[in-house]
C-alpha cells in the first residue's frame, strides 16, 4: 500500500502545466521526457499501455515547445501529454481494443473526433491505454494485455474499461486522460484510482465509429487529478464532428463558465440503495460524510429512496444480447481468440428474442421517465460510484464472487441507459486504505451543473493521489 499524497505536495496538474508554459518555467518537451521516464519505471508494474511511441511523442513536444518560444500556442492544450483508450481510433496507430481478433496491420489512418479536436488544441498524444476486450467489462483485462494493475495496491484491479487509462494518471503519467464510458467504464476506475471522471451527456463528445448495440450507451470523457483539469479537456472534446449521427448540437459552451459558482440553495437526494443496491458499510459512510458537505456549502440534501426498481430484470437479458451481437460480429474463425469469460457470458445471450429486447426498451424509457420525474425535485442525486474496495486483478467478471449487477454497475450503469451526464469524485478512503468514489448526477443536459459541484466539493475536500510507485 502507497502512502497517500496531498494535491498540495503533488500539484502537477494540466492547468498549472499551461501557466508553468507560458512562464517559461518548464517546456512541453520536458514534460514529454519525464513522462516518457514514468512509463518506463512504472509500466512494468501497473501494465496500463497497450502502445507507446515515444519519438512520435517528442516530436510532438518540441514543435509544442517551439510554438509556446514563439508566443503562439496553437490551442489551449498545447503541449500537454494524454493517451488515448485503446477502443478509439488514432491515426498512426492501431485500434486493438484489447483483442487478437483485430487486424494490427491494416490502415489506421484516421483520428476518431475526440481525438482530432485533442490533436487540434496542441494535445501530446504518446500512447494508448489498455481495455478489456471490445471493452466489455469493468475490469481491465484481456488476452491481448493481460491485467493492469491499480496503483494504490498492485493486486488490486483498476476498474474497467478505461482501466488503462486511470492507472496511468494515478501513477502520475501523464497530463489527463481520454476515456470512454458505456456502463460506468469512466467513473468506475476513477472511483477505483482515486481520480475525476466525468461522463458527459450522451452525444456531448461526438464519436466515431458508434459500434452495434452500445452505440446508443457509450459517451467519451475525461479522467484527471482535477475539476479544472477535466474541464480544460473536455470544452475541446465537445467540438462538432459530422460523423457522429447522435451528437448533440454544438452549443460552444465554456465549461468554465460558472464552474466555481457553489452549490448554495441546489436541491440534492442522496440514494445509498438506489436500484436496490447495497453498499459496503465503510463506503456508506464516507458518502453520507460527503452529502454532509454540500448541507454545509448552502445545498438542501434529502436522503431518498432507491429512486427506480432494481435494473437486472429488465436488463440483464439485454445486456447479454448486446455481448451477443459482438462477439458474434468477429469472424467464425477468429472466434478462440476471444476472451473465454466474453465467450462465456455472451453465449447466454444467443437466444434473446426480438421481443425480450423491445422489453428492455421499454424499460429504457420509463427509466429515462422516472429520472426526469425525480429532477423535477432535485437538481442532482448523490450516491456511491462503486458498492466495494476494488477486487483482486485475477477476478473472474460476472460471478457469484463478482456479479455485475451487485459489485460492479449498480449505480453507474443507469445513467448511460438515460443519457444522463455523472461524474466520480474521490471522497476518502475505506477501511482497506483505498479510494472510495462519490457519484454526482445532474439531469439530462445538465453537463455544467454537474461539474459545479464536483468543483464545490473538490474545494472542501481535494483530490488526493498516491506518491509515485516504489518500483
Amino acid at each position: 500500500m502507497v502512502r497517500v499524497m496531498t494535491k498540495e505536495e503533488n500539484p502537477v496538474n494540466a492547468v498549472s502545466l499551461i501557466e508553468q508554459y507560458r512562464s517559461g518555467t518548464t517546456s512541453p518537451l520536458e514534460v514529454m521526457r519525464e513522462t516518457l521516464k514514468a512509463v518506463e519505471r512504472v509500466e512494468p508494474a501497473i501494465n496500463a499501455f497497450q502502445w507507446l511511441d515515444p519519438q512520435a511523442a517528442l516530436r510532438q513536444a518540441a514543435a509544442s515547445e517551439k510554438r509556446w518560444l514563439a508566443g503562439q500556442p496553437t490551442g489551449p492544450l498545447d503541449g500537454l501529454p494524454v493517451a488515448i483508450k485503446d477502443l478509439t481510433l488514432a491515426a498512426g496507430w492501431p485500434t486493438l481494443s484489447g483483442s487478437r481478433t483485430v487486424d494490427a496491420e491494416r490502415d489506421w489512418n484516421e483520428d476518431a473526433p475526440s481525438v482530432a479536436r485533442l490533436r487540434e488544441a496542441g494535445a501530446t498524444i504518446f500512447g494508448k491505454t489498455t481495455t478489456p476486450e471490445f471493452g466489455w467489462k469493468g475490469l481491465t483485462d484481456s488476452p491481448l494485455s493481460a491485467y493492469t494493475c491499480n496503483p494504490w495496491d498492485l493486486s488490486r484491479s483498476s476498474g474497467g474499461s478505461s482501466g488503462g487509462a486511470a492507472a496511468s494518471l494515478a501513477a502520475g503519467i501523464g497530463a489527463f486522460a481520454h476515456g470512454t464510458d458505456g456502463g460506468g467504464s469512466i467513473r468506475i476506475p476513477a472511483s477505483y484510482c482515486g481520480l475525476f471522471g466525468f461522463k458527459p451527456s450522451f452525444g456531448r463528445v461526438p464519436a466515431y465509429p458508434r459500434v452495434g448495440a452500445f452505440a446508443s450507451l457509450s459517451s467519451e470523457g475525461p479522467i484527471a487529478r482535477t475539476v479544472d483539469d477535466a474541464v480544460l479537456m473536455l470544452n475541446v472534446m465537445t467540438g462538432a464532428d459530422y460523423r457522429d449521427w447522435y451528437a448533440l448540437p454544438r452549443d460552444d459552451r465554456d465549461y468554465f463558465d460558472g464552474l466555481h459558482d457553489g452549490v448554495k440553495n441546489l436541491r440534492i437526494g442522496l440514494s445509498m440503495g438506489l436500484g436496490g443496491a447495497q453498499p459496503q458499510r465503510d463506503i456508506a459512510r464516507l458518502v453520507e460524510i460527503a452529502a454532509t458537505k454540500f448541507s454545509e456549502l448552502g445545498a438542501s440534501v434529502d436522503s431518498v429512496d432507491s429512486v427506480f426498481e432494481p435494473l437486472r430484470p429488465d436488463f440483464e437479458r439485454y445486456w447479454l444480447a448486446n455481448l451477443a451481437s459482438r462477439v458474434a460480429s468477429v469472424p467464425a474463425e477468429k472466434r478462440d481468440l476471444i476472451d473465454a469469460d466474453l465467450r462465456r457470458v455472451a453465449a447466454a445471450g444467443g437466444d434473446v428474442s426480438l421481443a425480450e429486447y423491445s422489453l428492455a426498451m421499454t424499460a429504457r424509457a420509463r427509466l429515462g421517465e422516472t429520472m426526469n420525474a425525480f429532477h423535477e425535485r432535485y437538481d442532482l442525486l448523490l450516491c456511491p460510484t462503486m458498492p466495494t474496495d476494488p477486487p483482486p486483478v485475477e477476478t473472474v467478471y460476472h460471478t457469484e464472487t463478482f456479479d455485475r449487477w451487485d459489485h460492479a454497475v449498480p449505480y453507474t450503469v443507469p445513467f448511460n441507459l438515460t443519457g444522463q451526464p455523472a461524474a466520480s469524485i474521490p471522497c476518502g478512503l475505506s477501511e482497506a486504505g483505498l479510494p472510495v468514489g462519490l457519484q454526482i448526477v445532474g439531469a439530462a443536459h445538465a453537463d455544467a451543473l454537474v461539474l459545479r459541484a464536483s468543483s464545490a466539493f473538490e474545494s472542501v475536500q481535494p483530490i488526493v493521489a498516491p506518491p509515485p510507485l516504489e518500483t
